[in-house]
């Protein structure tokens, strides 16, 4: 069985550096922090200023465990309880999501709802719908 471990100020602070880094993207460069776009626009870039900040910004995802290293003296614990396969399916039914969605979690649920966009609205709640759903089949009917 997963158990899901309730952290409310590790929960709180990183919601507070992705608020921060969000408003300050918008702030400096007029762009909206979502994840998908900013790595979509990483493969093929319009200019070199356009892929710098966006690669700035995978860099400052990806260093977080370093940092973590860093303050801590260790990685932090991952565990991953579904197969390879699963995680592929998973990442390809994203994929999809994302796409027929127009974005991602980051760009609708952080940034969209934050400008009461009703299409950012619309699909941030579809997104936790479907999340809580496929959180109930796994652990509750598949008994993963």
């Amino acid at each position: 069985m997963i158990e899901t471990v309730f952290t409310p100020f590790q929960s709180l602070g990183g919601g507070a550096l992705i608020g921060l880094a969000s408003v300050l993207l918008m702030a400096t460069l007029g762009r909206v922090m979502g994840a998908t776009g900013i790595l979509a626009g990483l493969m093929q870039p319009a200019n070199l200023s356009d892929w710098s900040w966006r690669a700035a910004v995978l860099g400052g995802m990806i260093s977080g465990p370093i940092a973590v290293l860093l303050m801590t003296g260790q990685l932090p614990a991952v565990q991953v309880p579904v197969s390879t396969t699963m995680l592929v399916v998973g990442g390809f039914i994203v994929g999809v999501g994302v796409t027929f969605g127009s974005g991602c979690t980051s760009g609708h649920g952080v940034c969209g709802m934050a400008r009461l966009s009703p299409r950012s609205i619309a699909a941030t709640l579809t997104f936790m719908l479907t999340t809580g759903i496929t959180v109930f089949v796994v652990r509750h009917i598949l008994g993963a």
